[in-house]
């Protein structure tokens, strides 16, 4: 079975705003990621993305605003030789509906799990927020909480 880097996208991956990132010239990688990212492709880990992402339900934005985000996320990590096995993302909110795929719900983790065939004790879900904790434990997925922002050069040795 495979081992998978369980990424949380705003607050990890890049920077968390206090606000919704859906526009590209509003998105920023976090300090870090790019030697996070390569450290754990040497470790054996395949690397997904699971985020909410409630502003398409509130009506924020649309799917293709999201779709452009994560295309430009894409072709930055892939400047540096890094490929995301896949990008899984709720786009509800829990004020307008429920739904069992916004974290701490764990769907988004159980379809990754299944679709990669994923050991998830030998996984790692990184986030920053109590919701992914509570995702990842739920799940049966070692979690590393982080600040929101830090520089992952710090955690590298927690791969």
């Amino acid at each position: 079975m495979a081992k998978a880097l369980f990424l949380d996208r705003d607050g990890v991956i890049n920077e968390e705003r206090g606000d919704y990132t859906y526009k590209i010239e509003d998105f920023r990688l976090t300090s870090g990621i790019i030697p996070f990212l390569k450290a754990a492709i040497d470790k054996g880990y395949l690397l997904i993305v699971v985020t909410n992402q409630g502003g398409i339900a509130l009506g924020r934005y649309s799917v293709a605003d999201l779709e452009k985000v994560h295309a430009y996320l894409k072709s930055l990590l892939a400047a540096e030789n890094i490929f995301l096995t896949d990008i899984f993302y709720c786009p509800h909110h829990s004020s307008v509906s429920t739904c069992l795929c916004r974290k701490p719900g764990t769907l988004m983790l159980e379809e990754a799990i299944a679709k990669y065939g994923i050991n998830a004790s030998e996984s790692l879900l990184v986030g920053d927020s109590p919701r992914d904790e509570q995702a990842g434990r739920n799940a049966g997925i070692p979690t590393l909480m982080i600040p929101s922002n830090a520089d992952l050069r710090k955690y590298i040795d927690y791969l």
